[in-house]
Parts: C-alpha cells; structure tokens; sequence
C-alpha cells in the first residue's frame, strides 16, 4: 500500500488508517484483533484510537479501544507501526479524569500517561487534541454564533503541554482534529513565534463526498502551512456505501446506536438532500463499473493534502474492499468531474 508523509515530519504512514473507534462496543477483542491482523497483512501500518473509545461513550467501556490496540501490538514489532491517539476536551464525559473543565496543561499531561497506560508503550507517534477547547460549530453545525463563545483553556498552554510530551519522548508529533481554519492557523502561528512549541503535523477532520467543508479555507491552510489531512468518514458513517437508501439493517450502525450516538445522529441523521446526493453517488459508481464505497474511498485519496483516510471495518471482507479500493488510487479526471456536477447540486448535506 503507499505510504505518505505526516505533514514535513519525517513520519511515513499508508494511504489507509485504520481507526478503532468501535473495538470494545460493537466489536469483540478477538474480532479487533482479528481485524488488526488483517490490516498489518494489507499494507496498513496506520491505526487510530483516542481515550474515550469506543462510541458511543460510556464509563463502562472507556478506554478499551486502547487497550485492545495495545494488547495486539504486544507481539509485535513497536517500530513496523505508526500509532495515533486523542485527547478528550470538556464534554459530557464525566468518567474520564472526573470531568475536565478545559483541556489545559494537567488535562493533556494525564491523558498521556493515561493512553500509554493503555497501550502499553513507551511513545504515542501522532498525539491529537480530540476537538476544540472552545466553542465550534460541529457535528452538523456549520454556522458560527458568537453568543455560544465562553472562556477556554489557551492553545499556548495545550501547545507547551504538548511540547513537554515532544521533549519528555512520549509524542512524536502532535496533531489537531475537528478544527476549524482559524484555530489551525493560530497554533500554526504559535508554533512558530516560540522555540519549543511542537509544529502541527496533522488535521484530523470529517472528509468525504458528503462534507466537503475541508475545501473551503482548511485546505489552503493545510497547503501553506504544510499540514497533512487525516480524513475521517470518509464513507459518511457508511450511508456512502448506500446501505441505508432502503432504511438500512437493524444492525447497522446508525440504526442500532439510535439515540445513543448524538454526535453521529447530528451530522448524519436525516439531512436535507442527503438521499439524493448518495442515490446519485450510487448511480455514478455503478456507470463508473465500481461499488459506491470504492467511489467514496478513492474520491479522498484524490486529495492531494491528504496523508491518511481514517476507515473503520467490522469484518475482514469490508476491510479488503476498502484496501483493494485504496490500491486503484485517485479517480479519474472524468469521474472526478462529474463528481464536482453532483457537489454543485447537492453541497455537503453532512458537514
């Protein structure tokens, strides 16, 4: 599989991440691992988790994620592989260091030593703040409120927190997810005005056929400041698949976590021109002589900003079809056109 750099690091990672997000909750340790495996075999040496995984969130669970990546990586070689985690901010997660009021320098410093804990390693490849410490438009939202603003923990103190990591040996590099331009340049700008403040490497943001926000603004940064995208979702929590054209299965994921997941429901729930634009995808796929998630996959790796696509899997079949997708590389100019015609009529229902 190839293999891209991490921003100007010196960190090479494949086209595909395999995020764990579901390890502990839907799927089973010996599945996981089953899964790890499988992924190792294809070419991925890229694996995501965060500290409050797996989703949907609960106390019971938290943590597992981690801990199932670890316990797998215990027989193997720490070096063949480029690890990536988060680091919760305040939210409705009291479970998780009593309730972090900012994510500010103690926050960060536990999280670490939290996450290495559970993945029984001496240094964590790709370190990342899970979201803003500050009020954002997320998870479907995309118009700023100013009276929604309250005080937050400085990116100066996260950014010396994370520095701190870098120089103590237990991060390589350091990454922001969820972010918006603003607050990417900002660390960007720290980074550079102070000796000692870590460069952002990486973007962890929501990239696909439906939400494209990542274009507009986010990309230029990206470009100019030499910060590579890590995309998430790049199969819109499977609805890209066209698996819930028809209602969709019991099982499938947005159907069985119904009102549980609020962050999944938000932004992929029903949305105005949502089954229009992914009947159309569909229907593009298909005259393209391709299944609709090869689409999907391959429409990302055509970003020329991108390092890694963040997929998830639940059996070694779906799995394989994404890695063979990944192999065919970027699309087509013609497709990618006809792509753009699509966007035109239907602009990121999920952003």
């Amino acid at each position: 599989m190839a293999r891209r750099q991490l921003g100007d690091s010196n960190v090479s990672v494949s086209q595909l991440c395999f995020g764990t997000m579901l390890f502990g909750e839907s799927t089973s340790e010996a599945a996981a691992h089953q899964l790890l495996s499988a992924a190792a075999e294809a070419g991925i040496n890229f694996f995501d988790s965060a500290e409050m995984y797996p989703v949907p969130q609960r106390a019971e669970t938290q943590g597992r994620s981690e801990a199932m990546l670890g316990a797998w990586m215990k027989s193997k070689r720490r070096e063949d592989f480029v690890v990536a985690t988060k680091v919760s901010g305040p939210g409705n997660m009291p479970w998780i260091r009593n309730g972090p009021e900012a994510l500010n320098a103690r926050a960060i410093a536990e999280a670490v030593d939290g996450s290495l804990a559970r993945l029984g390693c001496d240094h964590i490849d790709l370190y990342q703040l899970h979201w803003p410490d500050r009020y954002v438009p997320m998870f479907g939202q995309t118009a700023y409120r100013p009276e929604q603003a309250y005080a937050a923990a400085p990116m100066e103190e996260q950014l010396e927190a994370l520095g701190r990591a870098v120089e103590a040996g237990k991060v390589r590099q350091v990454g922001l997810s969820n972010e918006t331009p603003w607050g990417l340049m900002d660390c960007c700008r720290l980074a550079k005005a102070r000796e000692g403040l870590p460069k952002i490497a990486t973007l962890q943001n929501a990239h696909s056929l439906l939400c494209r926000t990542f274009e507009s603004g986010l990309a230029e940064c990206c470009h100019l400041e030499s910060v590579s995208l890590l995309a998430y979702s790049p199969l819109a929590m499977g609805l890209l698949t066209g698996k819930y054209l028809g209602g969709g299965s019991r099982e499938a994921r947005l159907n069985k976590y119904r009102g549980r997941y609020a962050e999944a429901e938000s932004r992929y729930g029903n949305k105005s021109n949502t089954v229009q634009a992914v009947q159309a995808y569909v229907d593009l796929a298909h005259e393209a002589g391709m299944s609709s998630a090869t689409l999907a996959i391959r429409f990302v790796l055509s970003c020329p900003l991108l390092a890694s696509a963040v997929i998830g899997a639940t059996s070694v079949v779906q799995l394989e079809e994404l890695s063979i997708a990944a192999e065919q590389g970027a699309l087509p100019g013609d497709v990618l056109k006809q792509i753009d015609e699509i966007h035109w009529l239907y602009p990121s229902p999920n952003p």
